[in-house]
């Protein structure tokens, strides 16, 4: 598999407000190879982010304390940037204004980097 190639160097917002899910998506991606841009606890922290760096994708909490997401899933669409929702909730909830993968929780390492691969594949095309 090229998933070292697809994934080497990526920059990869991390949205998601339980600091032990979020510590654990970084380790995930820094074996990945990736650069880690946050985490961001809240939509306010994730905008301002997101108009700091540029990144190749985003791994995104459904919900940050109460808040959704949203606002954040439509900064990315309008950059066309790829992103993945990560969950303990499945789909409920998702809106279908953004639609995309739902990876839930509790997931591993191996389910995370298929989720990053495919939403990366389906934007860049096969490496």
């Amino acid at each position: 598999m090229m998933d070292g190639a697809i994934l080497s160097a990526r920059k990869i917002l991390v949205v998601e407000d339980e600091a032990l899910v979020a510590m654990l998506i970084e380790d995930y991606l820094t074996d990945f190879g990736c650069a880690v841009v946050g985490p961001a606890g809240s939509v306010k922290q994730a905008l301002l982010l997101l108009d700091a760096e540029s990144v190749d994708a985003a791994v995104l909490d459904m919900n940050l304390g109460g808040d959704p997401v949203e606002p954040v899933a439509a900064a990315l669409a309008e950059k066309g940037i790829p992103f993945f929702y990560s969950t303990g909730y499945g789909d409920q909830g998702r809106r279908t204004d953004y639609p995309a993968q739902v990876l839930g929780k509790p997931f591993n390492q191996e389910q995370l980097r298929t989720a990053l691969v495919r939403v990366l594949t389906e934007r860049d095309g096969p490496a």
